[in-house]
């Protein structure tokens, strides 16, 4: 392959929180390795969803910790932005391109809790913080008799908070906890079965300008094939459902063999109804795999649920 201008300086931004600076350290770790010589330097960003500490993620819409870094990355501030996978839209914005997703991250949820407990040890009563509508809804359909209380913050705070006199634990996404190297303080695991993690969740997507040719080459050498061809069957499922990040809704691909195997659900809020299915695609068109579980999954009722939200 034609090899990247060594004296070109490459700019990756990347939101400010110790998590994100994580994650884009990972992304430079693998573009070095794929290429020694590169000049990267790393410009942090704050954004809208950042700054607005106070509002529940609930009013927030998907997307939201994402446009700013997007428009510095369309109006040629930076060369290449890294986001995590699960908070970006459906739909990438006109001029902008996903050229990579590094390999996953584990893309369970799990538990932080006072008794080091699974879900199904938990003491009736239990209060435990999220502010996720998908996992709230899925939590109530498992132990409808746990108390689900709201909790903002980045990671290291919902994890102080989980431990605080206001919960007894806390539900977040293993790739945060561990990212952050803070694996050993997860109580449990819950498994996609139990909790279909969000789409695209524990996954980095690497995005560049469209008409940047070199960056797209540059970029895609840390491409993984398992991983993109999971969140992008993930990803049209959730353009397929229309969805951001109201209607408690998810898809999780993973590969079985050759083939990739897609959990998909749709519930209400309040985990009074779900509907989850399980299929086995052809790997070699995710996003036709993504499109035909989002209507198998509306064939099963889950169309009543969005209708009436």
């Amino acid at each position: 392959p034609r090899l990247v201008d060594n004296a070109r300086r490459v700019v990756i931004g990347s939101r400010s929180s110790s998590l994100s600076l994580a994650q884009t350290n990972e992304v430079v770790r693998l573009l070095l390795q794929a290429h020694p010589s590169l000049n990267i330097e790393i410009v942090p960003l704050s954004t809208r969803g950042d700054r607005n500490k106070a509002a529940p993620l609930l009013s927030m819409e998907r997307g939201m910790f994402v446009k700013e870094i997007e428009l510095a990355l369309l109006n040629g501030d930076i060369d290449i932005a890294v986001h995590s996978a699960k908070d970006m839209p459906a739909a990438t914005p006109p001029g902008l391109a996903i050229a990579a997703f590094p390999e996953r991250e584990d893309a369970r949820d799990v538990l932080v809790n006072r008794w080091s407990a699974p879900l199904s040890e938990l003491p009736s009563g239990a209060r435990l913080g999220t502010s996720s509508p998908r996992r709230t809804a899925q939590l109530k359909v498992a132990r409808p008799d746990l108390e689900i209380l709201p909790i903002r913050g980045n990671v290291d705070t919902r994890m102080s908070r989980a431990m605080s006199d206001d919960y007894d634990g806390a539900v977040l996404a293993a790739a945060g906890i561990i990212r952050l190297g803070r694996g050993a303080e997860i109580s449990s695991y819950l498994s996609p079965e139990e909790c279909v993690p969000d789409v695209g969740q524990g996954a980095l997507a690497v995005q560049v300008r469209e008409s940047d040719s070199e960056m797209l080459e540059c970029v895609g050498a840390i491409d993984h094939l398992p991983t993109s061809t999971a969140v992008r069957a993930e990803r049209a499922f959730l353009e397929t459902m229309g969805g951001g990040c109201t209607v408690p809704t998810a898809a999780y691909a993973e590969f079985q063999g050759d083939k990739l195997r897609i959990t998909a659900m749709v519930a209400k809020p309040d985990g009074s109804e779900i509907y989850r299915i399980v299929k086995l695609y052809d790997s070699g068109n995710p996003i036709a795999a993504g499109e035909s579980v989002a209507a198998a999954l509306l064939d099963t009722g889950a169309a009543q649920i969005l209708e009436t939200l």
